[in-house]
């Protein structure tokens, strides 16, 4: 059993995401590629090797020699596409965020037809945060978790500032900080205030945002794309018995260090780098459509997701993200 994966689009994440891991995972193929610009199209299948190329999205949903869809489309576009892929019988492995904001990734939801779609935060499938759950309980009563996520993205045409392709630094960066403070927290938070810094109207270049949990824990998320530092990313939980502190979380292959100061002591725990957390994911996609295997990243964990995102911006004072139009 082979899973077939089409890729919608020839951009920039699709190699590392799915098409270098796919060529080690003997049940992983990409067999197609489609592209609005079909000449762009071939050259990315040439390079990688892919066999078949479509000249439009539609065509590659309507192929029946794919599975499965890769939708790595800016964020204005995952609802929409991923919409259309489950239309056509297709699983979806969609990049985050997993829609433009919450009331599209419900729809989403609701018309999944029991297939599997899974919300790309890869960094979920590394042993690194199995390790960071485990050592919970090591700090006693949990009173506080901050996440963040920075790093500067200078070029003011990026579509990660296009506001009409639901862009910003909370939907980009902090998806990934809102997600990691749920997945340490399990549970849903309340944001309490936001305070966002603007790059364009209407587009926020950073975002800190406190919140509060139903049994009293509190937390926070400070993202940005316009950092003046080089790249920081991290989480601290802070427990009645001590505390941890992770480095890189996100791109752990890359590195990573947990450090934990409980009873007076400090220790620094790494886990495996690999399997990278590209792989990983992609091997519990395989998992979960081939064999019928649980995965965390979901569609109700999308749509909870998405909530926080939207509350953020309502906090901070800012418009939800809409869907690109047609």
């Amino acid at each position: 059993m082979v899973l077939r994966i089409g890729v919608l689009g020839a951009a920039t994440i699709a190699p590392a995401a799915v098409v270098r891991p796919a060529v080690r995972e003997a049940d992983v193929e990409v067999t197609a590629v489609a592209a609005r610009d079909v000449a762009r199209a071939r050259a990315f299948a040439g390079k990688h090797g892919i066999p078949t190329v479509h000249g439009s999205y539609a065509a590659l949903l309507s192929d029946p020699d794919v599975d499965a869809v890769y939708n790595p489309l800016p964020n204005g576009l995952h609802g929409r596409w991923t919409l259309a892929a489950l239309e056509a019988g297709k699983h979806v492995l969609c990049e985050k965020p997993f829609a433009a904001n919450a009331e599209e990734a419900e729809a989403i939801a609701a018309r999944t037809n029991g297939l599997v779609v899974m919300e790309a935060f890869h960094y979920r499938y590394h042993p690194l945060v199995g390790r960071m759950l485990r050592l919970l309980p090591e700090l006693g009563e949990i009173r506080r978790i901050d996440t963040w996520f920075s790093f500067p993205l200078l070029p003011k045409n990026n579509i990660r500032w296009d506001l009409r392709l639901a862009g910003g630094a909370t939907m980009d960066a902090g998806c990934y900080a809102v997600h990691l403070l749920r997945t340490l927290a399990g549970a849903e938070p309340e944001v309490r205030q936001a305070k966002a810094k603007l790059r364009f109207p209407g587009v926020d270049r950073s975002m800190h945002a406190e919140f509060l949990f139903p049994d009293g824990r509190e937390g926070s998320i400070s993202v940005s794309l316009l950092s003046h530092r080089l790249l920081t990313a991290g989480a601290r939980v802070l427990g009645s018995r001590g505390e941890m502190r992770v480095l890189n979380p996100f791109m752990p292959q890359v590195a990573h260090r947990l450090t934990v100061r409980t009873g007076g002591t400090r220790r620094v725990e790494s886990v495996p780098r690999q399997p990278s957390t590209y792989t990983a994911q992609l091997r519990a996609f395989a998992g979960a459509v081939l064999r019928g295997e649980p995965y965390p990243t979901g569609v109700d964990d999308a749509v909870a997701n998405m909530r926080v995102l939207d509350a953020c911006y309502a906090a901070a004072g800012l418009p939800r993200r809409e869907p690109t139009p047609a």
